[in-house]
């Protein structure tokens, strides 16, 4: 397993791969710039791979062979391996999110994978049935990683968030974890950069699937598969039925006040948790 090829890497392959090339470039007392040299790739793209803070490519990995191969091949085989732990759909995706200054996300029926806590996203991936342990290990530390370089990188996008009412009543482990989802979800809205609007139990025009738009390129997912869209008639029809969407949104007012009306109804132990049909706020 994978896993045991890592040894101590906290279980995120991009964090384990990037230590490891900058271990090889210090060994032979190089400078970024004469990795650069040797392996063709650009210096500042080579910082951000040993950061921990852009994914390696099949050809980054290449590369690193090539000038390290006292190593032979575990990078390419590394990299090979660690491409199972993300659907294959959205390996490509990071990519474009990483670059991107703005995002448009929706996801129905639970809080987005950006907008989870920890406890919340561990109690998502243990409902997949039949989910090793160091799978789900490597998935939760995976998605908590996302999330730091996403929203907490130097730079970060601005975001406009739709969430889904639904999953604001649907239980994800306990009331306590519940109310922990809530206070994230008003923490991450009142950020500089974030919009958060919570779309009401009424019908709509996105339902099959989530879908998030960066700048020139659309990831949209649904549950056996997703896929990673760079054609404009694509994009523009996404951007629409977000658009469309956001017009049925509570306002972002109204958003703060249903977040925590139901963080105080999840922290009390979920007993009073309203009925979707008279679930708006006032």
């Amino acid at each position: 397993m994978i896993i045991a090829m890592t040894g101590n890497n906290d279980g995120n392959p991009v964090t384990h791969f990037g230590k490891q090339v900058r271990k090889e470039r210090l060994a032979r007392g190089w400078t970024l710039a004469e990795l650069a040299r040797r392996s063709g790739i650009a210096a500042p793209h080579l910082s951000r791979i040993e950061n921990g803070r852009r994914p390696p490519t099949e050809n980054v990995a290449t590369a690193m062979d090539a000038v390290f191969p006292e190593r032979r091949g575990w990078f390419l085989e590394f990299y090979d391996e660690s491409r199972a732990w993300a659907p294959a759909g959205f390996r490509d995706w990071p990519e474009h999110e990483d670059r991107s200054a703005s995002l448009r996300v929706w996801m129905p029926g639970i809080a987005h994978g950006l907008l989870q806590t920890e406890d919340y996203a561990r109690a998502l991936i243990a409902a997949v049935p039949r989910t090793a342990a160091e799978t789900a290990a490597a998935r939760l530390e995976q998605r908590m990683d996302r999330q730091r370089r996403v929203l907490a990188r130097e730079d970060p996008p601005s975001a406009w968030f739709i969430v889904d009412e639904l999953c604001l009543y649907r239980q994800v482990g306990t009331a306590e974890m519940m109310a922990g989802q809530l206070r994230r979800l008003r923490e991450v809205a009142a950020m500089e950069t974030v919009t958060v609007q919570v779309l009401p139990a009424v019908a709509h025009c996105a339902n099959a699937s989530e879908f998030i738009l960066a700048d020139g390129a659309a990831y949209a997912e649904h549950v056996v598969g997703g896929y990673v869209f760079t054609d404009e008639e694509t994009i523009a029809g996404l951007a629409l039925r977000f658009d469309t969407l956001r017009g049925e949104c509570y306002r972002v007012s109204g958003t703060a006040a249903l977040l925590e009306r139901l963080e105080a109804t999840w922290a009390s132990g979920g007993s009073r948790v309203i009925p979707m049909a008279t679930a708006g706020p006032a």
